[in-house]
C-alpha cells in the first residue's frame, strides 16, 4: 500500500496517538524483503525442533518429541509439516515414526563461525553494553542469527577466559551474566556504518522502491543526518535522575544513538536480520530510551520491517540488492541451501505416492507459503511497545 502523505512529516519526531498495528500497517511495503521474509517462515517455524534433531545422535521418536516442544509447524498438523519437506526430514518407518534430519540438511545447518570469529562477534556485542555485560539467555536467544556455534559457552566463553567471564545473576536467580573483561583501552572498534557513511554523522539511505520523498521530509531527513550522536562503542553516561522529560534535541539524539547501536547489531547477524522481540532483549542493556520498533519504522531508508508469518522482523536495507546479500559468507551460503531445499517441497522426488503427495501439499502454492507457519498465538501486531 502506498505511504500515507501525512506521514512523513512527522517522522524522526515523537510518536503520535497511533497504535503498534496502525503504525506497522502504515508502512511501505518492499516486496524484494517481504519474499525473503516468506521464504524463511518454515525454517524459523521448525527451529525448536531442528535444534532438538541436531542435539540428538539418534533418530527421535516424532510422538514423544511433539508433545515435548508442542509442535504446531503447521495448521494442519506437524505431521504434514514434515512431509512438505523430504530434503530436510526424514521420517523412519514403522510405526510409531521415528524422525531425523537429512544428511544434506545435518551438514548445512552445522555450518557456523568459527570459535575465533564467535569470539570476535561476542566481544563487538558486549563492548556495545553500557556495562559490558549481557545477560546469558539472552545471547543464547540470537545465538543463531550471529553463527555462534552450538557449544558456544565452552567453545567461546570458556575457550577465551582472557575476554570472557560468566558470574551469577543477582536479579535472577539460576541464570548468569556474561561479562567481558578485555582492556576497555586496547579496543579499536570501527562501526560497520563507516564503511558506507556518505559524510560524517550521516547513513547510507536505500528507500523502497515507490517511496514519495515529500520536500518537507526530505528536509528533516537532512538535518537529522547532520545531527551528531554517539557512536555504538561510545560511553553515555545514563541522565541524572532518570527524568524521563527531555528536550526534542535531546531525544532526537537518542534515537539516532539507537540507530547506530540496531546498525551495528544487524550488521554483526550473518545474514543481517533479526526479530524485533529478539533484540528489543538487549534494550536495557544497550541503554536503549526509545521505542525500538519506532525506530525502525521511522526510518524506512536504513532498516525494513516486514510483518510476515505474524512476527517483526528487521532487516539491514543496505545489506541487501534486489533480495540477496550483497557480501555472502559460508554461514549465510549454507542456511540459503537450507531455504532453497525447503522451497523445493516434494518437486522432483517422484516416488510410488507423489500424486497423493503433491495433493497434500507438494508444489509451493499460496495455501503452504506465508502465515501457514506460524503458531496462532504469536501475533506481534499486538505486542505491547519495546
Amino acid at each position: 500500500m502506498p505511504w500515507p502523505l501525512r506521514v512523513p512529516a512527522r517522522l524522526l519526531h515523537a510518536r503520535g496517538k497511533t497504535t503498534a498495528a496502525q503504525h506497522v500497517a502504515a508502512r511501505h511495503l518492499d516486496h524484494a524483503f517481504e519474499r525473503v521474509a516468506a521464504a524463511h517462515l518454515p525454517l524459523v517455524a521448525a527451529a525448536p525442533l531442528v535444534d532438538a534433531l541436531r542435539a540428538s545422535p539418534e533418530p527421535l521418536a516424532l510422538p514423544n518429541l511433539a508433545r515435548r516442544l508442542q509442535l504446531r509447524l503447521h495448521r494442519r498438523g506437524p505431521l504434514h509439516f514434515l512431509r512438505l519437506f523430504p530434503r530436510v526430514f526424514h521420517l523412519r518407518p514403522p510405526l510409531p515414526l521415528s524422525l531425523s534430519l537429512t544428511p544434506a540438511a545435518a551438514d548445512l545447518l552445522a555450518v557456523a563461525s568459527s570459535p575465533t570469529g564467535s569470539a570476535r562477534t561476542l566481544h563487538r556485542l558486549l563492548a556495545m553494553s553500557a556495562t559490558r555485560a549481557l545477560p546469558l539467555r539472552a545471547v543464547f536467544r540470537v545465538w543463531r542469527e550471529l553463527a555462534l556455534p552450538d557449544d558456544f559457552e565452552d567453545s567461546v566463553v570458556a575457550g577465551h577466559p582472557h575476554l570472557f567471564r560468566l558470574a551469577p545473576n543477582p536479579a535472577e536467580p539460576n541464570t548468569h551474566i556474561l561479562q567481558l573483561i578485555a582492556d576497555p583501552a586496547a579496543e579499536d572498534f570501527t562501526p560497520a556504518v563507516e564503511k558506507t557513511r556518505p559524510d560524517r554523522y550521516a547513513f547510507k539511505l536505500q528507500f523502497p522502491p515507490g517511496f514519495r520523498l515529500a520536500k518537507e521530509y526530505r528536509k528533516k531527513v537532512k538535518e537529522w543526518q547532520q545531527l551528531p550522536y554517539a557512536g555504538p562503542y561510545e560511553v553515555v553516561s545514563p541522565r541524572a535522575g532518570g527524568s524521563k522529560r527531555v528536550s526534542k534535541l535531546a531525544r532526537r539524539k537518542m534515537e539516532k544513538r539507537a540507530v547506530g547501536i540496531a546498525h551495528e547489531f544487524l550488521s554483526l547477524t550473518v545474514e543481517k536480520i533479526v526479530e524485533v522481540e529478539k533484540f528489543s532483549q538487549f534494550r536495557k542493556w544497550f541503554g536503549i530510551e526509545v521505542n525500538i520498533r519506532d525506530v525502525f519504522l521511522d526510518h524506512p531508508g536504513i532498516f525494513y520491517l516486514s510483518a510476515k508469518g505474524k512476527r517483526h522482523t528487521v532487516f539491514l536495507r543496505e545489506a541487501y540488492d534486489r533480495g540477496k546479500l550483497v557480501e555472502p559468507n559460508e554461514v549465510s551460503e549454507a542456511r540459503a541451501k537450507i531455504v532453497e531445499l525447503m522451497l523445493l517441497r516434494r518437486r522432483g522426488l517422484g516416488n510410488a505416492n507423489s500424486s497423493a503427495n503433491m495433493a497434500s501439499g507438494a508444489t509451493f502454492d499460496a495455501k503452504d507459503s506465508g502465515d501457514d507457519f506460524v503458531e496462532h498465538e504469536d501475533c506481534l501486531l499486538d505486542i505491547p511497545e519495546t
